[in-house]
């Protein structure tokens, strides 16, 4: 019997910043939204499921007409799968920040965010290269 098999494409329209910092996630919320001028608010966890498990990320977000911002912890909430990173393909970074909509200037927010004194490192993730992008479907 022949086997058929669903292949979808998605489109991506999104761009991802790593970010790295000691800050908690509120703290670092807080600062981005006096910096941005936004208001990120916490949501209910983000649930990835696997084959053997799920496995629940927290994250922050930001809603407007013209664009999207979420901002993941790149590290589990559970202490035992700390070995699964949202992004793993990004294992020092501690933050992941979404870029979502009609106004995709990553370049704007990354020279905003350099101006934080609690972020170290801001980095631009290609999405080509990323096998985890799928993640990041909802």
């Amino acid at each position: 019997m022949k086997k058929n098999r669903l292949e979808i494409e998605y489109s991506y329209d999104f761009e991802l910043l790593g970010l790295t910092t000691s800050a908690k996630s509120y703290k670092l919320a807080w600062e981005l939204n006096r910096t941005l001028n936004i208001r990120l608010v916490k949501k209910a966890d983000l649930i990835i499921q696997t084959r053997l498990n799920q496995i629940t990320y927290s994250f922050h977000a930001h809603e407007s007409p013209v664009n999207t911002l979420r901002l993941f912890r790149n590290k589990p909430n559970e202490a035992e799968q700390s070995k699964s990173l949202l992004v793993p393909e990004y294992p020092h970074g501690d933050f992941i920040l979404m870029i979502q909509g009609e106004e995709l200037q990553s370049k704007r927010f990354q020279d905003a965010l350099k101006n934080i004194p609690s972020i170290e490192l801001v980095a631009f993730i290609p999405l080509d290269a990323l096998k985890s992008k799928d993640n990041f479907i909802f």
